[in-house]
């Protein structure tokens, strides 16, 4: 003969012979889940919601152009490489162990003195758990941490963010230091060359007595030609000659006694105008240079957020976990499930028990 079947159906009257015992555990898991959700600590979670742009955008050389259409704007995008960027930082062990020392979580999460490899890989195991940096359906990140004390869980969600965009921001700015030496050695350059070339200028101009190129030619030619005129009439009508001549002397040669004279202005001439043209020269690539290495100075010290800050992280209104309803009806109904298998196998025990022992 064959064993007859098994089926659930026979579970009710099995169940009903083992109520007393399947109620009895039932309770008892009740009873154990109730105390152990009660002692669970409150765990709270604090989230901060975040855009990051393309470096390049938010570049302060491009925001200073003169060129509307070449000027850097702030513009609301993100590439699939910034979300991975802000992501690879966020999960980094730096960034780890910088909010670790900044809130003294050794002592938070009572792991010891910090220094020693066991500790210190507790505590950045806990932090690990309890933070994430997701990159949500809407392109945006989604930074969460979660603390029984929802207060310090907001202030490291919102810290993260600071320290994510500070990094962020260095990646782009750390050859920037580099050019703004380069910028700064180049103008120090050309206001010593201008200096010196100025001072040379102001001595050719005492040396050579010029002071105006254009308007002390034309003077000093309108003299000359008058001078010259009245001495041709002194000659002829027996004036002052002498006194002419020795004016006439005094405007057209070095000698004569005159600071301005035709002499000297022949001779200064080119040199003046060579050192007019490389003083003016100068002037404008020092202009030019002390504009680029103030908007180089500013690009360094004037940072612009290299993020979007859609959602500040707050301390959490309600707990974020356990649920203790959940816990105790999870409890109760694995522990119904295993007893009404317990039972179940051991009447099927019960039941082949005697077939077995029968003679063949």
């Amino acid at each position: 003969m064959s064993a007859p079947s098994f089926s659930l159906v026979g579970l009710g009257p099995i169940i009903n012979r083992w109520k007393i015992f399947v109620a009895g555990a039932v309770a008892l898991a009740a009873l154990v889940s109730i105390v152990v959700a009660l002692l669970l600590p409150n765990v709270y979670r604090s989230t901060a919601v975040f855009i990051p742009t393309n470096p390049q955008t938010a570049d302060p050389d491009r925001l200073l152009e003169e060129n509307e259409e070449s000027r850097g704007k702030l513009e609301l995008s993100s590439r699939a490489e910034d979300l991975d960027r802000v992501i690879t930082i966020g999960e980094s062990q730096p960034v780890a162990e910088l909010i670790i020392n900044k809130f003294n979580l050794h002592k938070h999460y009572k792991a010891g003195t910090p220094g020693d490899d066991a500790t210190d890989n507790y505590v950045l195991s806990e932090f690990s758990s309890n933070f994430n940096i997701v990159h949500n359906e809407r392109d945006a990140i989604e930074l969460t941490f979660m603390d029984e004390d929802k207060n310090l869980a907001a202030a490291i969600a919102n810290t993260m963010v600071h320290v994510i965009d500070s990094i962020n921001q260095q990646l782009t700015l750390e050859n920037r230091r580099t050019v703004l030496d380069l910028y700064r050695q180049r103008y120090d350059y050309l206001r010593t060359s201008f200096e010196r070339s100025r001072r040379e200028l102001v001595g050719a101009r005492k040396r050579y007595g010029i002071y105006g190129l254009e308007m002390q030619g034309r003077y000093m030619a309108r003299e000359i030609i008058e001078t010259e005129v009245a001495l041709r009439k002194a000659e002829a009508s027996g004036g002052d000659v002498a006194g002419l001549r020795r004016a006439l002397r005094g405007l057209t040669r070095a000698d004569g006694g005159n600071v301005i004279n035709l002499e000297s202005y022949v001779q200064g001439t080119d040199s003046l105008t060579m050192f007019t043209s490389r003083v003016m020269d100068l002037q404008q690539r020092l202009i030019a240079a002390r504009s680029a290495f103030e908007t180089a100075e500013l690009s360094i010290k004037g940072r612009i957020s290299s993020i979007y800050l859609v959602q500040k992280a707050y301390p959490a209104t309600r707990k974020f976990k356990p649920v203790r309803t959940l816990i105790v009806l999870g409890s109760v109904l694995l522990t119904f499930a295993l007893s009404v298998v317990f039972v179940a196998l051991l009447e099927l025990y019960r039941y082949n028990r005697p077939s077995a022992a029968r003679p063949a």
